[in-house]
């Protein structure tokens, strides 16, 4: 018998890609960022809670106009059949 060689079995499979919205995911959090010092507010499930920190701070700094919202939103990635 002669000398056994390895080889390799490639597949190629289709992935997909998704917001998770299983009963177990994580919540979708909300944050604001002051684009000016770059403070931002505390994570909160509900966005009326960073947009009333942006209403405090810019009362507090009125030079400062322009924020950026933060989302982190869970995804999921699965094979599909």
């Amino acid at each position: 018998m002669g000398t056994v060689t390895p080889r390799s079995v490639l597949r190629y499979e289709t992935w997909t890609l998704q917001p998770d919205r299983e009963p177990d995911a994580e919540p979708v959090l909300y944050a604001m960022q002051c684009a000016v010092d770059g403070e931002t507010s505390p994570s909160s499930e509900d966005f009326a809670e960073p947009q009333d920190w942006v209403l405090r701070h810019c009362g507090q700094n009125p030079s400062h106009h322009t924020y950026r919202e933060i989302i982190t939103r869970p995804w999921r990635a699965w094979r599909r059949t």
